[in-house]
């Protein structure tokens, strides 16, 4: 079978979810342009920034779509073949995923723009806001952890680690001059985006001519060192306005997304690659993992993601220029996600079961299956490689500087510090649990070392599905106390709810085990999944209270 048709049917499946079930959405938020936004009356040039809705999507696109959309579905259909991850990406997107984002965006918009955090405490009380808060940001801290060490494994890769190392800085130079471009110097969009879009084409090419390869201590390995320097721009990004290097760096980045996604897309349509891999392998994997349910955890991000909403309600949010604007950067912004996913599920698809690259890391395999798919664009397939690795780890810089000032807000908004200082102490508070995390060697259950990346994955993809169903389950109060039918979000939470807390009750049981067996092996997992359960078992009961008495109400 080709991917032809594959591609096909779910562009059309996508394109007519946005233009009925996105429509119908927009009309049951009752959105209007001429209702003010925060970022329209406040304006204060830092985090409150009216934004173009063409310029605000792509960045609002290039922080969710980082390297979730890529490396969940990957794995999921290496474990458990691609057709259930094919099936839970289209349906996941279009009735999960991209419900939650749309409306946990216009939720926060109504909300003055504080977080979804923020909205808990105005809803549930202020017990029921800390517990959240604790559980918004140990989210971030995983992926703050995962991702910075996704992102120097690729820089320390012995064949292209070092170009894609300075092409990279290369871009993240280029995003703060065109920031000072557009709001120093008044540059207009268009001219700025004909200016430096070629230059960033230029440093994918230069980047491997000057190769960043940086030498080992006594102390540190190369890789542990990127982690260091990543942590440090995290900061740097976090505390600065959002003109210099969020927006500017967002909208070259997606502009990243958008060509690498089409460019999968076209190279899928021309090439007539063949699906080699098997639809379905089985219930349970080969190392022993069931479908049900680490299907729903694991493609995380590619259908739905309790991230999104962190970003929907703390930075995207802060920049709507007009209520109309939710529908194409929230609903739409989780379909091109969505199709991301799809073209990262598709590398695998080409995959003959036995061969060398289905045994690879995820990001390789990424490489390699779109290098195949754009080289029938005429373009070579080592610039190709080139491109999409540092496409990849793009997507990773954005979502790492977004999240570190994500967890920035939550402190602030929970201690009410404000100010350069308020935002600094914050930041580094944030950063200090990751540094330590990716500057140790971790060891896996046989004493092996692993990356860090990989001992946080499960609990990440388990932690992010599970905040997106308490997020859906706060927006459906809301929903409530404004007399409108909640089942619009109801109906995805109760599904998410399970899958979650069915995954957490996993991890948790085979840490027991592990535990209480002869070896008394200690698994960390296990007992953050234990801690993210109660947290999540302490948010339903404040709701299930706020629920009873509305009721008697």
């Amino acid at each position: 079978m080709s991917l032809y048709w594959i591609a096909l049917g779910v562009l059309l499946l996508f394109g007519f979810a946005y233009l009925s079930y996105g429509r119908v959405l927009a009309k049951f938020f009752d959105l209007s342009a001429a209702r003010p936004t925060p970022a329209a009356e406040k304006n204060d040039g830092i985090d409150f920034v009216p934004t173009p809705k063409g310029f605000l999507l792509g960045q609002h696109f290039s922080a969710i779509a980082a390297a979730g959309p890529i490396v969940g579905p990957i794995l999921a259909a290496l474990w458990f073949g691609w057709l259930p991850v094919l099936l839970w990406i289209v349906v996941g997107a279009i009735f999960f995923g991209a419900v939650h984002d749309f409306s946990t965006l216009v939720g926060s918009v109504r909300h003055r723009a504080v977080s979804i955090v923020e909205i808990v405490n105005e809803h549930f009380g202020r017990r029921g806001y800390l517990v959240f808060l604790l559980f918004v940001w140990l989210s971030l801290l995983y992926v703050i952890t995962a991702f910075t060490d996704l992102t120097s494994s690729s820089f320390v890769d012995p064949k292209l680690g070092g170009g894609v190392a300075a092409s990279s800085l290369l871009y993240l130079v280029l995003g703060v001059l065109m920031g000072i471009a557009l709001y120093r110097f008044h540059i207009p969009l268009p001219a700025a985006t004909l200016i430096f879009l070629p230059l960033v084409a230029f440093s994918i090419w230069l980047g491997p001519s000057m190769p960043i390869v940086l030498p080992a201590t006594p102390y540190f390995s190369a890789q542990q060192i990127w982690n260091m320097i990543l942590l440090a721009y995290c900061f740097l990004a976090s505390i600065i306005p959002v003109w210099i290097l969020l927006q500017p760096r967002g909208y070259l980045g997606g502009f990243f997304l958008y060509v690498t996604l089409a460019a999968g897309v076209v190279g899928l349509f021309l090439g007539g690659e063949k699906i080699q891999y098997p639809a379905f392998i089985g219930f349970t994997s080969a190392q022993g993992l069931p479908l049900f349910p680490l299907l729903f955890v694991t493609v995380a991000c590619g259908a739905c993601s309790g991230f999104h909403g962190i970003v929907c309600s703390g930075t995207t949010s802060k920049q709507i220029a007009k209520e109309t604007d939710c529908r194409a950067v929230g609903y739409g912004g989780m379909l091109l996600e969505g199709l991301v996913a799809i073209v990262a599920l598709s590398t695998v698809m080409i995959l003959a079961q036995n061969d060398s690259l289905a045994v690879a890391s995820p990001d390789r395999i990424y490489a390699e299956g779109l290098s195949r798919f754009v080289e029938h664009l005429g373009i070579p397939q080592d610039f190709a490689r080139s491109f999409t690795l540092l496409a990849f780890t793009t997507f990773i810089y954005d979502t790492l500087d977004v999240a570190t000032r994500l967890a920035r807000y939550l402190f602030q908004e929970l201690t009410g510090w404000k100010g350069v200082g308020g935002r600094i102490a914050a930041t580094l508070i944030t950063l200090v649990v990751p540094f330590f995390c990716v500057s140790f060697k971790m060891l896996d259950t046989q004493g092996n070392w692993m990356p860090a990346w990989k001992v946080f994955w499960t609990i990440f993809g388990t932690s992010n599905q599970l905040l997106a169903a308490l997020t859906l389950m706060i927006l459906s109060l809301w929903l409530a106390k404004m007399r409108k039918p909640f089942w619009v979000s109801v109906v995805p939470m109760i599904f998410m709810m399970a899958m979650t807390v069915w995954s957490l009750w996993i991890m948790m049981r085979s840490s027991a085990e592990k535990f209480f067996s002869p070896s008394h092996s200690f698994d960390p997992a296990g007992l953050i999944a234990l801690f993210l359960f109660l947290l999540a078992g302490a948010l339903i009961y404040e709701a299930l209270k706020i629920w009873r008495r509305r009721a008697a109400g």
